[in-house]
C-alpha cells in the first residue's frame, strides 16, 4: 500500500467547501495542479481528470460515494484489482471551522511494479488543501 494525505481546518462550513468541491469543472480556478476534470460528477459516473502532474494524461475514476457535506470517494485503476486508487475526501464540523482531509490510498498486485512510477503527491495535496481553503475563506468572508 502507498498513501498521501493532506489536511487543512477551513474557516468555512462543510457546505460551503462541499459546494466547492462537487464543482468538478471550476477545479484549475483553484487547484494549482488540476489542468480539468472532464464528466459530470454524480454516484457511480466516471470522471477523467488531468493532473499537472502527468501532462496530457487524463486519469478516469468512477465516483464511489458522496455523502453530502461530508465525504466523496473516487476510485480508478486496473481491472479486476491488479492496482487501484482510492481518493478520499474527507470533512467534519470542527466549531466554527471544518477539519479537511485528501487521502488517496494506492493497492493492488501490481503496486511493485507500478509503484515506483507513481509521481509524489505531497505537494499537489497540500497545494490541494491550500487552494480550498483560499476559496472557500473568500466565499465565507465575500458573504
Amino acid at each position: 500500500m502507498k498513501e498521501f494525505t493532506a489536511t487543512t481546518t477551513i474557516a468555512a462550513p462543510p457546505e460551503a467547501i462541499w459546494s466547492i468541491l462537487v464543482d468538478t469543472p471550476a477545479y484549475p480556478d483553484w487547484d494549482p495542479f488540476c489542468d480539468k476534470i472532464e464528466g459530470e460528477l454524480g454516484l457511480g459516473n466516471t470522471l477523467k481528470a488531468f493532473s499537472k502532474l502527468s501532462p496530457g494524461r487524463g486519469f478516469k475514476v468512477k465516483v464511489t460515494e458522496l455523502d453530502e457535506n461530508r465525504r466523496m470517494t473516487w476510485q480508478g485503476g486496473m481491472p479486476f484489482g491488479l492496482f487501484k486508487g482510492v481518493r478520499t475526501f474527507t470533512m467534519r464540523q470542527a466549531g466554527d471551522s471544518t477539519a479537511f482531509e485528501l487521502r488517496e490510498v494506492f493497492s493492488g498486485p501490481m503496486l511493485k511494479l507500478i509503484g515506483g512510477s507513481l509521481p509524489d503527491m505531497t505537494e499537489a495535496f497540500q497545494q490541494f488543501c491550500q487552494g480550498l481553503k483560499a476559496h472557500a475563506e473568500r466565499g465565507v468572508a465575500g458573504n
